[in-house]
Formats: C-alpha cells, sequence, structure tokens
C-alpha cells in the first residue's frame, strides 16, 4: 500500500462522508454519486491496464466534478504527481477540503464551472482527464476536449450508455451521428465497464459506461473539426434524406461526392468518419 493509499485509507466511508455533510445530489447539476469504492478502485485499474500503466506516478491528473470524492480517492491511490479537482458544487469542496488534509499539495481545488475551466492552461504534462461527468454537461465537454485532444493523454469518461453507445457506434446504425464521427476521428475508444444503475445513489433510470479515449497519431485540426461538425449537423439533422437533399447547400456537392467516392443517394449513416472528413477537407 502507498503512503497515499494509507491516508485515503484512514478517512471515514464515503456514505459517512456524504452522511456528516447532509450532501443530498441534486439534479440541476447532474449528479449522481458512486459511492461503492469497489467500482471506483476498478474504473482506474481498468484504465490504467489499457493503458499498460502500473500508476499515475509520472502523471498529472484532473477530474471534473468529483462530488463526495469516491473516484477521487481511487485516482489519488494511484499515486499522481498531483490531482487536480474542478467542482462548482460549494457543499462538496468542503468535503475535498477534508480530503487535502491528508493528501496536502497532492490535491488542488478549483472551485468553477468546468466548462469554462481551460485545462490547456495547465503547463504540466502529461495530463490525463478523469470523471464521473455530470451527464447535463456531459457531450458539451467531450466536444471541447476533442478540439485539445493532443493535449491529453487519455480520458477516462462515465457516461449515459445511451451517449457511450452513440460515441463507439459504428457506421450504418442507428445511434451513428455526430458525436460518432467527431470522437472516432480523433481517439482511439475503449469501452471499459458498464455500470448498473444501482451503483449509483440516487439510482438513475438508466446504465453508465465508462469509456477511455487516447489521441490518435494523426489528429484533426480546429478548423477541419469545425466543418465537420457542420457537414454532420447538416446531414444528421435530416437523416432519412440523401445526403444530395440534406448538403444540398454545399456548392458542387456532386463533384465533391464523386471525387471521395460517395454516391449523393447515400444517406448519412452510410458515410464514415474518414468520408466525412475527405468531403470537410473539400469544403
Amino acid at each position: 500500500m502507498t503512503i497515499l493509499s494509507e491516508e485515503i485509507a484512514k478517512l471515514p466511508s464515503l456514505r459517512t462522508t456524504v452522511e456528516a455533510h447532509g450532501l443530498m445530489a441534486k439534479k440541476a447539476l447532474g449528479q449522481n454519486f458512486l459511492l461503492d469504492q469497489n467500482i471506483t478502485d476498478k474504473i482506474i485499474s481498468l484504465s490504467l491496464q489499457k493503458q499498460n500503466k502500473k500508476n499515475f506516478s509520472e502523471d498529472f491528473c484532473f477530474e471534473i466534478g468529483p462530488g463526495p470524492g469516491g473516484l477521487t480517492r481511487s485516482i489519488l491511490s494511484a499515486e499522481p504527481q498531483r490531482l487536480t479537482v474542478v467542482e462548482m458544487d460549494e457543499r462538496c469542496i468542503s468535503i475535498m477540503e477534508e480530503l487535502k488534509e491528508r493528501v496536502k499539495n497532492r490535491l488542488e481545488i478549483i472551485n468553477e464551472d468546468a466548462l469554462k475551466t481551460d485545462f490547456t492552461a495547465f503547463k504540466e504534462n502529461p495530463k490525463h482527464i478523469i470523471s464521473n461527468l455530470p451527464y447535463n454537461i456531459s457531450v458539451p465537454l467531450l466536444i471541447k476536449w476533442l478540439y485539445e485532444i493532443k493535449s491529453y493523454q487519455s480520458l477516462t469518461l462515465m457516461f449515459q450508455k445511451e451517449v457511450a453507445d452513440r460515441i463507439c457506434a459504428p457506421i450504418g446504425c442507428k445511434d451513428y451521428g455526430r458525436i460518432s464521427i467527431l470522437a472516432q476521428l480523433q481517439c482511439q475508444i475503449d469501452r471499459l465497464v458498464d455500470l448498473n444503475p444501482n451503483c449509483f445513489v440516487p439510482a438513475p433510470k438508466i446504465w453508465s459506461s465508462v469509456l477511455l479515449f487516447r489521441p490518435l497519431p494523426q489528429t484533426l485540426t480546429s478548423e477541419q473539426i469545425k466543418k465537420i461538425e457542420h457537414l454532420s449537423t447538416l446531414a444528421f439533422g435530416q437523416r432519412r434524406k440523401m445526403i444530395r437533399q440534406s448538403l444540398k447547400s454545399i456548392p458542387e456537392l456532386e463533384s465533391k461526392c464523386q471525387q471521395i467516392g460517395i454516391l449523393p443517394t447515400y444517406r448519412p449513416e452510410e458515410i464514415t468518419p474518414q468520408q466525412f472528413l475527405a468531403l470537410a477537407d473539400l469544403l
């Protein structure tokens, strides 16, 4: 057991901590707390295994919405150089402060909205983001990080399972869409584990999934991502229609389609992420 693990082991249980602070999850903040330390430890273990790492001893980690600190404790037990938590709920800040008393400068606390946090401004590397994401901002946060993906070594993120299914969806299925294309063009994506609603307090009505994102060797520029966002929004906004109709605002569409080997009669779910990129590069 590491020194950090020993300090964390001295803490009261998560349920005791939640009760002591009267911490009830707020629906408005998309909160569902994960209080089973075995599960949070498993998430970190699976992420490390997939990355062929024993721990985070050479890395800097960031967590969004730590809540009562279950995942926070598991990340710290993996010995990061430093863990920075970003939390906007003042009730959870006091819990983080208690944890900081145990681990000292290995934990940094930022009290703000993660959507407004510029993680690339932190100069320390390599960076890993690990989070049980608040459901209501999970996709906007992911898109923000996909634009910056070269700044991170990995993202280990929990989503509603239906969102994870959309992110991982192959072409030709009903879940395939804009977020599938953006994520798959930027990252290698691995599904680490699916979690039953009963793992959470309060229990949501849906399952959750943890995904690991690692940047591909060749990633897109911001300009390319913007073009793909524009194209895919047009196409999947009318997903039942052929692209000659949904993308008719694009000049010389049929000529561009011919250059990249797709037919104007295709529907958007028949077009691969790489073909969307090729079409975007012709705009």
